[in-house]
């Protein structure tokens, strides 16, 4: 310890790398193309939107991590505001979509390899499973090294989408950008829906708030990187596939703009990235959702098994979300079955974790300050968000319910048995925040 900090931890750079990979999903592969279908060049509006939109909602979950970090994350910023139950439902929810929709993202870069090699769906099957256990692996190892993993890919990915966007500019054509509304304004709204899935990964900033060296100054500075450079790409992206592609880009834009700009040779390329994005993201969310369940058993909400010794990597937590994560991508196979209601009910746990987070930061943050004004504004998109997600908020809720069985099971039990339950009013530190051996 030095002058009562961690001396070990992550970094500026390993905090917005982690971020960035959380960020920069496979959605930046296909959605650009799906947005432009939707609403045409005006989908560069529903872009531009929910990059303004995260400002915000990064900036809340930012300050929240900076005055409480705590591996339990926004299960701990509910408990904090609203009581053990809330927290033990917001908790289990985020918990058991991380493993479920873990394979989901993983198809999309197994779909790329398939598509690379021709070896259907045995090669998709195999780079699914194969990105699983190394990012298993990377986060057994401390998240030291995941981190400097992280930034390496994160760096990488950064370089080949901003090198897409420049060599592919020379190209636009401002035909493409007229007419600028073909399909009415209404269907910048269908757009922005289909986009929430590329905003997603701001939740886990919570999670990771312990990790870091000195949280109240370094979490801001991340995430203040990560923004700047996901609204970039984002809207880099965005827009050269509009204005070079045209109104009909084909399903793989990313692919045909480094096309345009080094030839056909180029869009091996293409696979690389969808595998580095892909890696990157379940990266981040096995650490985090690792952490959360640590946290989660350390306060009682769910079986003790899964905490973890302070200042120690969460392996049984990490274990248990890999094997889930193992079974749910043979189970699919085994089907035959589409992973698009998995990746939709993903996304309305997501939205549903921007609103509880928001609404927690509205009592825990100083009131009037700009972070509680940030709230404000992000639980109205939020619950926007909510709204939109319709139907897929069973799964969710369906988990939900699960962690206030176990929450009121375990309170009768510790009456009948005479013990005291061990609410968790008081996070602490955590097991999570101490120096690393």
């Amino acid at each position: 310890m030095q002058n009562g900090q961690p001396r070990h931890g992550l970094s500026v750079p390993q905090g917005a790398a982690l971020t960035l990979g959380a960020m920069l999903g496979t959605g930046v592969i296909s959605l650009p193309a799906l947005a432009a279908d939707a609403a045409g060049p005006a989908s560069l509006v529903a872009w531009a939107a929910l990059v303004l939109l995260s400002v915000p909602l990064a900036t809340t979950f930012a300050a929240l991590g900076a005055r409480h970090p705590d591996g339990g994350g926004v299960a701990t910023y509910a408990r904090l505001a609203f009581g053990e139950r809330a927290a033990t439902m917001v908790g289990w929810a985020f918990y058991a979509t991380i493993p479920v929709g873990a394979p989901a993202a993983a198809g999309f870069a197994g779909a790329y390899v398939a598509d690379a090699t021709g070896g259907g769906t045995g090669a998709a099957l195999a780079t699914t499973v194969a990105i699983i256990a190394v990012c298993a692996v990377m986060n057994w190892f401390d998240l030291r090294v995941s981190g400097t993993a992280q930034l390496v890919i994160a760096g990488s990915v950064a370089l080949l989408l901003a090198v897409a966007v420049v060599v592919a500019l020379p190209h636009a054509d401002p035909a493409h950008l007229t007419p600028f509304v073909p399909h009415g304004w209404g269907a910048v709204g269908s757009a922005a829906a289909l986009l929430v899935w590329a905003f997603a990964g701001w939740e886990i900033l919570g999670s990771l708030s312990a990790e870091y060296r000195r949280p109240s100054r370094d979490i801001p500075r991340a995430t203040a990187i990560a923004v700047a450079a996901v609204g970039t790409l984002y809207l880099g992206v965005a827009f050269a596939t509009v204005a070079v592609l045209g109104p009909a880009p084909g399903p793989a834009p990313l692919s045909d703009l480094l096309v345009l700009g080094f030839g056909e040779h180029a869009r091996p390329v293409t696979t690389v990235v969808a595998v580095l994005l892909t890696t990157g993201a379940i990266n981040v969310y096995f650490a985090g959702g690792s952490r959360m369940g640590a946290a989660l058993a350390r306060d009682g909400a769910l079986p003790r098994v899964l905490a973890a010794p302070p200042g120690r990597t969460p392996r049984r937590s990490l274990v248990l979300i890999t094997v889930v994560a193992l079974g749910t991508t043979a189970l699919l196979a085994a089907l035959h079955r589409s992973t698009d209601a998995i990746l939709l009910m993903a996304t309305a746990t997501f939205s549903l974790l921007y609103v509880v987070g928001a609404a927690a930061a509205l009592r825990l943050l100083p009131r009037w300050g700009a972070a509680w004004w940030c709230a404000v504004v992000s639980l109205v998109a939020a619950l926007g968000l909510l709204v939109m997600t319709g139907p897929h908020m069973t799964g969710p809720v369906v988990a939900g319910l699960g962690g206030l069985a176990w929450a009121t099971w375990r309170r009768r039990r510790a009456r009948l048995t005479g013990a005291r339950p061990e609410p968790a009013d008081s996070p602490g530190p955590g097991p999570l925040a101490g120096s690393r051996p």
